[in-house]
């Protein structure tokens, strides 16, 4: 990342000296974070100008301009530090406006984040993950002239091909269904009433042509009937008895 871009964007970085964490306190923590190596601090500031002359903090409050304070100290590990400009000498009153915020947890400072950064960031999330919901229906979304609009997963067709084919069983008709349908084919009948053809006086009527079957010839029925007493005779007679036997007679 370029040194501009580092300086413009403070949030996503951080900064340790692990020389100092074992020491830091309430007293040094201001000259902790005044190292030439933390990208957080101003160069310009009143406290650059109080540390070169070896003054107190003091002397800050009879200053005009930038400079840092310890806004809260947890010790040993958190501290927070404060950036602000300085309008006026204190006298009594408001005279300050916060800049900005630093927390020193375990010895990493980071820059804490203002209420807007915090908004645009959560809006910013929330924006994505309704485009990417949105994206990913719009890809289960399918069209057809004939069809219209319907919605194709991907899982669907392995539940389809999952689930036991089972028939369709025809449900009779109910009472009510009957009744209707013959209360709607009377209703019909009555509108439309079936007509019958009756002839005119003196009209002769239409012969209708009646087809009969030809009778078969009488040859073919003699050959029948010659033909059931042989299959009559051509079955297996039943076992004759043997002739009785013939004695001599006497004379």
């Amino acid at each position: 990342m370029a040194a501009g871009d580092m300086r413009d964007n403070l949030l996503g970085i951080s900064w340790v000296d692990s020389g100092w964490v074992p020491i830091l306190n309430p007293g040094n923590v201001l000259d902790y974070f005044s190292e030439r190596s933390n990208p957080f601090y101003d160069r310009t500031c009143n406290n650059e100008v109080v540390k070169m002359q070896r003054l107190t903090l003091e002397h800050l409050n009879q200053m005009v301009g930038v400079e840092y304070i310890l806004l809260h100290a947890q010790e040993p590990i958190l501290y927070i530090i404060r950036k602000q400009q300085r309008q006026a000498p204190s006298q009594g009153g408001p005279v300050t406006v916060p800049l900005a915020d630093y927390y020193i947890i375990a010895g990493v400072v980071y820059q804490a984040p203002d209420l807007g950064s915090v908004i645009g960031s959560r809006v910013l999330s929330a924006v994505h993950g309704i485009q990417s919901a949105f994206d990913e229906a719009m890809s289960y979304c399918r069209y057809h002239p004939s069809k219209g609009y319907w919605w194709h997963f991907k899982d669907q067709e392995e539940r389809e091909k999952a689930k036991p084919k089972s028939k369709k069983k025809e449900e009779p008709s109910s009472l009510f269904q009957r009744q209707r349908v013959d209360m709607l084919l009377l209703d019909l009948r009555s509108k439309f009433p079936p007509t019958f053809y009756q002839p005119k006086p003196g009209e002769k009527p239409i012969p209708v042509e009646v087809k009969k079957e030809p009778e078969p010839p009488a040859e073919t029925v003699k050959q029948e009937t010659e033909r059931e007493p042989t299959t009559k005779t051509s079955a297996p007679a039943p076992p004759s008895k043997p002739p009785p036997e013939k004695r001599a007679r006497l004379q």
